[in-house]
Formats: structure tokens, C-alpha cells, sequence
């Protein structure tokens, strides 16, 4: 299947590392001009200049600025006024048990879990709209409908975007626009790794502290390993894609056969 994004401009929030870098290049890859996004623009710089490296002729735009504040959005707009396909990736984790949860950490994580992608749809939204076509994509997770009880407020904001891609796609009902959720399962990225050894004995060796991590709070999941992140990349590109037009509104799965567990 040829996916061609020639002539599409896209913006991956949070994509100087991990599962939104391989976003990134994917869309790169695929011949989209590609907004790269976090918070520093020494990281943001960093990224681009790995994704050259990793994509002959890639058309990379350096968009450095917090997405999970009002400011921040702005500039944002400033660098990208419009963009085809907006690919709302940011997003924060951690380890907290439940009763410790402060009132600030809840919010945190609903403004930038959230909130940023809701003001950043709001934004971009309405021009596609108008032009009859776009991809608005929120990368979720398992831990949506799979709460961890370790970080509920994870859990919290990531059922929450299944709720906001939901309505975002009824709002764009008919126009062209496509608006999903992508459900990610446990990937490996650097952050990824601190988590596990979180959870794990630290003396152990990666490919063992994966193992166990997966046996110990992900028995779940039939792949029965951590996803790379150009899997979920895999499936971000091919629903930016054409080919993609009548997938909307819908949470898709890319998480190792790990949601099954909640069904009877």
C-alpha cells in the first residue's frame, strides 16, 4: 500500500522522542511537511536534525513551544497557521500511588494530557473543515479502559481523549475530516524504561526487567513484549493517509492484544 502525504502539512506534539519522533519520521517518510514539536528548541533542533539523518529530503519544520499552555499554543499557530494533519502525541506518565495523588498533579495532567490537545484541535479544526479534508489523531492508551493502579490519573486523561476524539469526530460529521484515537499498548521509549525500573529490581538487565515488568503488571498482553514505537507510527500514518477516509471516530488498537482482559 503506497501512503503518499505529499503536499500535506503535518504537527506531532511531543516529538522529539520516543513514539512521537517515530510519528514523525513515518509522516516525513511518507512526503508530509512535518511540524516538529517540544519544549526546547535545543531538543526540538536535536530531533530535526536525527530525522534529516534518518529521512533523505525530509520537509521538517522546528516548532519549539509548550502546547499545554495558552502561550505556548500561540506560538505554535504562529509557526503553523494550518496544518492537514494534527497528531496530538504529548503526554506525561508516572508511578504515584492512588491516595498520594495531589490536586496539582491532577491537573497537570489533565492540561497536558488534554487540554493541549483539545485547545490545538480547536484551533487547527475549523480550516479543515473548511477545505473538506484533514486528520485529527490523539494518541491514547491502553491504560483508557485498563486502569494501572499505579497511575490513575494516567488512566484519567487517556480514557478522557477516547472521550474528546469521540465528539470531535461528530463535530466534523460529513466534512472530510477524519478525527480517531489511536490505543497504544506498553511501547519501549527512554521514558518507558525509567518506568519499568520503577516497578522492577534496577540490577536487572534490560531485556529481563522487560520480561518481568510485563509479567508482573502487563500479563495481559499477548505480544507478550513492549511495542516499538514505529508500530504505533505505523498505524498514525496509515490513518493520516487517504486510504484511511472512512476510519473516523474510532478508537483503534495497536497494543498487543493487551485491552481483551476487560471483556467477559
Amino acid at each position: 500500500m503506497q501512503l503518499d502525504l505529499s503536499g500535506k502539512t503535518a504537527l506531532v506534539t511531543g516529538s522529539t522522542q520516543g513514539i512521537g519522533w517515530a510519528i514523525a519520521a513515518g509522516l516525513a517518510r511518507s512526503g508530509a511537511r512535518v511540524g516538529v514539536n517540544g519544549r526546547s528548541a535545543d531538543t526540538v533542533a536535536d530531533a530535526v536534525e536525527r530525522l534529516r539523518t534518518e529521512v533523505d529530503e525530509a520537509d521538517l519544520v522546528a516548532v519549539p513551544a509548550d502546547v499545554a499552555t495558552d502561550d505556548g499554543a500561540a506560538a505554535v499557530l504562529d509557526v503553523l497557521p494550518d496544518v492537514d494533519i494534527l497528531v496530538n502525541n504529548l503526554g506525561i506518565f508516572g508511578a504515584t500511588p492512588a491516595l498520594e495523588i495531589t490536586d496539582a498533579e491532577w491537573r497537570r495532567y489533565f492540561e497536558v494530557n488534554v487540554l493541549a490537545a483539545v485547545r490545538l484541535t480547536r484551533a487547527y479544526l475549523p480550516a479543515m473543515r473548511t477545505r473538506g479534508w484533514g486528520r485529527v489523531q490523539y494518541i491514547a492508551s491502553d491504560s483508557a479502559v485498563v486502569i494501572p493502579e499505579e497511575m490513575i490519573h494516567y488512566g484519567m486523561t487517556k480514557t478522557a481523549l477516547l472521550a474528546v476524539s469521540r465528539g470531535f469526530a461528530k463535530e466534523a460529521a460529513g466534512s472530510g475530516v477524519t478525527v480517531n484515537s489511536v490505543i497504544a499498548g506498553p511501547t519501549h521509549t527512554g521514558g518507558v524504561e525509567d518506568f519499568v525500573y520503577q516497578l522492577v529490581d534496577q540490577s536487572l538487565p534490560w531485556d529481563e526487567a522487560q520480561r518481568e515488568f510485563m509479567r508482573l503488571h502487563r500479563p495481559q498482553s499477548l505480544l507478550q513484549r513492549l511495542i516499538e514505537p514505529e508500530e504505533i507510527a505505523n498505524l498514525v500514518v496509515y490513518l493520516a493517509s487517504a486510504q484511511a477516509s472512512a476510519t473516523t471516530g474510532a478508537a483503534v488498537r495497536v497494543d498487543g492484544g493487551y485491552v481483551d482482559s476487560i471483556l467477559p
